[in-house]
């Protein structure tokens, strides 16, 4: 590992938590903490949500997946596309033209405008739960780029260093400093892979034509998957855009419905086809030279989602890897800090709101600091204990996904809400997809847990309002 990469990659951290401090000096109300003082245009909210929905995360899964299939596990991201544009059209004019809705922080406050102040709680410890675990699969990928890239790093001690700066930087930002360094973040990334990435590898591992002759023809074709991994896809991501606390907070920070939808617009578009394919081609690339034992790894205990890293660490000379690097770890702290942020808000605003609802502005911020860095703490306890980056935010979106869907679509495209039924339902889902993922069964048809999580959350809903609303009539 050369000197100057080192040096750029502790440069860039230190900025990063430059820009945290800051913003914690701008920030003087829970409304510039929690939503960016309601006034973000589009292009910076746009780039900001694909940042934060792709980020870290999906840059090293996605490697891994064009590692293990090619070309086609682009489609994973094509559910983004899919789910940003459905929000666009249906759920962002429904939650921002109401003005009932104008001085929520958290997505839990909507279950309690529509339901109740106990829906709205168990909804937030929903979230909760399932934003800790995405924060800890971002400070996984982070750790895995960070070993993969430096060498002299173990695991767990770039864990302990990624984390350490993320939750931080985070801490004393808020999400005016999250937005706002996302966009510059989102730049950097996608510049790292078109300029540098790419090109880059393509060279070093020969062509076209070695490409071709090293992997099989299914590597190159948008067809090398089941229709259960894009069903288990479709179900746990697409869903997120309306249930993903992340995006509410964005919702609530964007200046206007028109805004807010162009936004979306542009999130859909840089996930697919755009990230997609880049990050997927990065991978299919790592594969070709662990093929041709460019990769100087033991193959017995290979983690595809480290061929990318490893292959960047041997490629790119010294000053360009620490450039590529920095756009990696951008896009880590650009989702982890936006999910602590939300974990963040359900704890302060959803659950202790109450307490914290006479107290001063200035004590206000400096509990949600304390929360975000209790919060942030556990997180990187729960990634120390986790291999698997996707794993880990498949498993977080699915348990969000299972307990909430089904209440909010009732709640806010229908008249059929009953605050029983939700109660049910967001238990029952949430439990079911739970209880399924860690028992680690064969599944029917190799269907996602979260398949049977969602329609167990459906079936009970459906029962408790229609056994309620019988016995009412009567």
């Amino acid at each position: 590992m050369h000197y100057i990469d080192l040096g750029i990659f502790v440069g860039y951290m230190l900025i990063m938590l430059g820009v945290g401090y800051y913003f914690m000096k701008k920030n003087k109300t829970q409304d510039d903490y929690y939503v960016g003082g309601r006034d973000i245009g589009s292009w910076h909210i746009g780039l900001s949500v694909v940042a934060t929905d792709v980020g870290g995360g999906f840059s090293v899964g996605l490697g891994g997946l064009g590692f293990i299939m090619g070309l086609s596990g682009s489609w994973m991201l094509f559910t983004g596309l899919l789910g940003a544009w459905l929000a666009a059209v249906f759920l962002i004019p429904r939650v921002k033209s109401d003005p009932a809705f104008a001085n929520f922080y958290t997505f839990p406050q909507i279950f309690q405008h529509l339901y109740s102040k106990k829906v709205g709680i168990v909804a937030a410890c929903i979230c909760l739960i399932g934003y800790l675990g995405f924060t800890s699969s971002q400070l996984l990928a982070g750790a895995k780029l960070a070993s993969g890239t430096f060498p002299v790093l173990e695991m767990h001690q770039a864990l302990m260093i990624m984390g350490a700066i993320a939750v931080i930087y985070t801490v004393m930002g808020g999400l005016k400093a999250v937005i706002y360094t996302d966009t510059i973040q989102w730049i950097i990334l996608m510049s790292g892979f078109i300029f540098i990435g790419l090109p880059v590898a393509y060279y070093y591992v020969g062509g076209w034509s070695v490409i071709r002759t090293t992997l099989p023809d299914e590597f190159f074709s948008l067809t090398n998957l089941s229709w259960q991994d894009f069903a288990n896809w479709g179900i746990t991501i697409l869903p997120i855009w309306f249930i993903g606390m992340t995006l509410y907070q964005r919702i609530f920070a964007s200046r206007d419905v028109k805004s807010a939808k162009k936004a979306w617009f542009i999130a859909g578009l840089f996930e697919w086809p755009i990230m997609a394919f880049m990050g997927v081609s990065l991978g299919l690339l790592s594969r070709v030279a662990f093929e041709q034992g460019m990769l100087l790894v033991d193959i017995n205990a290979f983690d595809p989602e480290m061929g990318l890293p490893i292959l960047l660490r041997t490629i790119l000379p010294p000053g360009i890897l620490g450039l590529m690097m920095a756009a990696y770890f951008s896009a880590v702290l650009s989702t982890a800090d936006s999910c602590l942020m939300a974990a963040s808000g359900n704890l302060t605003t959803d659950l202790f709101g109450g307490f914290l609802k006479n107290k001063k502005e200035n004590v206000q911020m400096f509990i949600s600091q304390g929360f975000t860095l209790i919060l942030g703490v556990l997180a990187l306890v729960i990634a120390l204990q986790m291999t698997n980056v996707l794993e880990l935010m498949l498993y977080s979106y699915a348990f969000m996904v299972s307990g909430l869907l089904v209440p909010v679509l009732f709640g806010l495209f229908s008249n059929m809400r009953d605050s029983h039924a939700a109660m049910g339902a967001m238990i029952v889902g949430g439990g079911v997809t739970a209880g399924l993922s860690f028992m680690g069964m064969e599944l029917p048809f190799g269907l996602d847990p979260n398949f049977f999580g969602i329609f167990s959350s459906l079936a009970t809903y459906l029962l408790v309002y229609t056994s309620r609303k019988n016995k009412i009539s009567k």
